[in-house]
């Protein structure tokens, strides 16, 4: 049994006439005869009664029409979704981020997705770093990364799309807590919480404007995630350096103040240069072509390690 025999089948049983039947197939009555012949030898019933006026069908024959019907739409859906899936409007795409990062990033990311790539299913892995996100892309746990360059794998493409301060966040008790700018400098003789993560982007940028002020930070406090490293600010551990969408996480107890030097992160898209994934492919288009809303205000729910 084929696809070619099913496809016959149906013609002759909706039709309930040989001729039409062929007809519509476009072919000789004679081999459709035939072939319905090979169908029911083949499964060992009768399908059709046959008279001269009409064909109808069998017990035997009403039983597989329903089966048949039912394959060649299982056919027909998988056929399109092979296409679809060909041309990258349908399939899954597993994103993976920092977690402050993802807070600011993906909801617009998942917008345009849904809008203009509506077959398209997003799966997110938020809380790695950028060294992670690199061992998960290597490992195909993950087709696209949002992360703070460098990156360091050169088989790994990256496109920029966002830039962020560094500020300071402050215990609301600090000597600074009023100042709207705080040099650096100031810093010196403060303990500093930071997030002590190997790979962590944000602390080697702090550590390396605090040294061209002239000191070593002294890191007395470390947590894995900025709600736990906000809490420990807001308790008067230390200070941190932290990019500028801190502000709206609104931790009661800690204040921010702008830094007297530039000191920024970048927010990159990073992806595997042999991906040559349909689905990604059109998401890397896409998101391209809206970069624009790829960079959006500090959203308002807990971060993570960056």
């Amino acid at each position: 049994m084929d696809l070619r025999q099913l496809r016959y089948f149906v013609a002759v049983a909706e039709t309930r006439h040989f001729g039409r039947a062929a007809e519509r197939l476009h072919m000789a009555q004679s081999p459709l005869s035939q072939a319905i012949r090979q169908l029911e030898s083949q499964v060992g019933a009768t399908l059709f009664e046959r008279t001269t006026r009409r064909v109808d069908l069998t017990p035997a024959g009403t039983s597989l029409l329903e089966d048949t019907r039912r394959i060649l739409a299982g056919v027909e859906d998988a056929r399109r979704r092979v296409e679809q899936i060909a041309a990258g409007t349908e399939g899954v795409v597993t994103v993976g981020a920092t977690d402050l990062a993802a807070y600011r990033l993906l909801p617009r990311l998942a917008r345009v997705a849904a809008r203009r790539m509506p077959g398209v299913s997003l799966r997110f892995l938020p809380g790695l770093l950028t060294a992670a996100q690199e061992d998960a892309l290597d490992e195909r746990r993950i087709d696209l990364a949002v992360l703070r360059p460098p990156v360091v794998r050169p088989e790994m493409s990256v496109r920029p799309i966002a830039q962020e301060r560094l500020l300071a966040a402050l215990p609301a008790t600090h000597r600074l807590a009023g100042a709207g700018t705080v040099a650096l400098a100031e810093l010196r003789g403060d303990d500093f919480v930071a997030y002590g993560a190997p790979g962590s982007v944000v602390d080697s940028v702090a550590t390396q404007g605090c040294l061209d002020s002239g000191f070593l930070p002294r890191r007395r406090t470390e947590a894995r995630d900025t709600p736990i490293l906000l809490t420990h600010v807001a308790a008067g551990a230390g200070v941190a350096l932290l990019p500028e969408s801190v502000r709206a996480l609104g931790t009661e107890g800690v204040v921010y103040a702008d830094l007297d030097r530039e000191l920024r992160v970048d927010l990159a898209l990073a992806w595997r240069t042999d991906d040559d994934s349909p689905a990604l492919v059109r998401l890397l288009d896409v998101l391209a072509e809206r970069a624009h809303e790829l960079d959006p205000r500090p959203a308002t729910v807990p971060g993570g390690p960056q």
